[in-house]
């Protein structure tokens, strides 16, 4: 596959099975095994936990939708940037719903092989996503030193 293919396969993934929650989409584009190395603590390995966490996401933001900002491919390999906005309606890693809307950015490599996404690296603003839903304070502003 060309960097464009693997590419626009990374597009079809995040509009259709993430942002649309079609599961299906996850059987055709992620390996049974693919390595997730950006899950959260405690889900099962493999595709298994990317549709359990999309689940998860889905209940606790169910107007969530990640917004593409760049993506850019090489080899085998697509990175993207992105920004997922949604409103806190369900409960999330124990935190119940507050209603509040939430927007943080995050960057994602996926590693491809045979027309498949078989690895993924995430790293996001999940520190500032919880400080938004509450589950952790926001610092208080520190007076300016003279």
């Amino acid at each position: 596959m060309t960097a464009e293919q693997n590419k626009a396969i990374t597009r079809r993934f995040i509009e259709e099975g993430i942002n649309r929650a079609n599961l299906d989409v996850f059987d055709e584009l992620l390996t049974e095994d693919v390595l997730n190395h950006y899950a959260p603590p405690g889900l099962p390995p493999g595709r298994e936990g990317w549709k359990l966490n999309r689940r998860l996401f889905k209940t606790a933001f169910p107007d969530g939708r990640w917004e593409i900002a760049d993506t850019v491919a090489e080899a085998d390999l697509v990175v993207s940037r992105a920004t997922f906005s949604g409103t806190h309606q369900g409960e999330f890693f124990g935190v119940p719903a507050t209603g509040r809307r939430v927007s943080f950015g995050s960057i994602h490599i996926v590693r491809f092989a045979g027309g498949k996404i078989v690895e993924h690296w995430g790293n996001g603003d999940d520190m500032g996503l919880m400080q938004q839903i509450g589950a952790i304070p926001v610092p208080a502003p520190q007076e300016e030193q003279r």
